[in-house]
């Protein structure tokens, strides 16, 4: 019985303090719903703290209070990590108080909830994009803020997030050992991004592509081919004459040396036993690199 006493006990104690915290969340005691959303605010219950300072935003507007009270209701919000609703609280709180004391974090704390919505580099990247110019604008329009670091940061993420996908989606066609459509999507992304991070194994898959391309070609159609293999050879060769590519692709370019007329020297028996051997080592590379 004392045990059931108990138990009726806490359940109407958490039945009170539910009633409490609603009724309070349907006051219009401006002052006594401020110093309550602020407790909780400060106890780290953001959830129950947001709804206050949103319903406390009805009785403010207006007031000394108003900016205060948005801004704390986003910030509820973005300490909860609901970050899309926290970077339309600080918009709207930027639109109607850009001259707050509040506002330089209001502007950093929306560029932050940006960041954080965004998606791995598999998904859609609009959110990505959209993070990137707003930090972009941030970055210009105050140079000497005090994010600067972080803002840097989150940028080189993003771009290497967007760099990433233009790479990997290009060499989903090699994958595929669609070696025309994959030299083709390669050589477009460093056209619309000469700068991308990959740049050096773009070139070596553009090379290894039109490399075999030529060689799995009819016969009569091999040595044009073979002459768009060597002209990518020499082009990742003069950019990258150290790369732990070049002994593949060295040994790739004999070989198309070879059908082209132009090669004399080992066997090609020999030939192709040491280019297995470095195809494979590359293999090893590739996988430490998590290309």
């Amino acid at each position: 019985m004392k045990k059931i006493l108990v138990l009726f006990l806490a359940a109407g104690l958490l039945l009170s303090c539910k009633t409490q915290y609603e009724m309070l969340l349907n006051s219009n005691d401006a002052d006594e719903k401020y110093e309550a959303a602020f407790a909780y605010y400060n106890d780290g219950k953001y959830s129950k703290a947001a709804a206050l300072f949103e319903s406390l935003s009805v009785l403010t507007t207006g007031t000394e209070r108003d900016d205060t009270v948005q801004y704390y209701w986003g910030l509820s919000n973005y300490r909860f990590r609901d970050y899309y609703t926290a970077e339309t609280n600080f918009d709207h709180f930027l639109e109607y108080f850009p001259r707050s004391p509040f506002a330089p974090e209001a502007r950093f704390l929306r560029l932050d909830c940006l960041y954080r919505s965004t998606l791995r580099y598999e998904l859609d990247q609009t959110p990505t994009y959209k993070a990137l110019d707003a930090i972009s604008e941030y970055v210009q329009e105050y140079p000497d803020n005090i994010h600067m670091e972080a803002c840097r940061e989150m940028m080189d993420d993003l771009e290497t997030r967007l760099d990433t996908k233009a790479f990997e989606a290009a060499r989903l066609y090699y994958k595929m050992e669609d070696y025309k459509a994959s030299r083709v999507a390669l050589r477009n992304v460093l056209k619309d991004d000469a700068d991308n991070i990959f740049r050096e194994d773009i070139l070596y898959y553009i090379a290894m592509s039109s490399y075999k391309y030529a060689h799995l070609s009819v016969p009569e159609k091999q040595k044009e081919r073979y002459m768009t293999f060597v002209d990518d050879y020499l082009n990742f060769r003069g950019e990258y004459p150290e790369s732990e590519y070049s002994r593949e692709l060295d040994l790739l370019y004999r070989r198309a040396q070879r059908a082209l007329g132009r090669y004399v020297g080992e066997e090609s028996a020999e030939i192709n036993k040491e280019l297995e051997k470095e195809i494979r080592k590359t293999e090893k590379i590739s996988k430490k690199r998590k290309i």
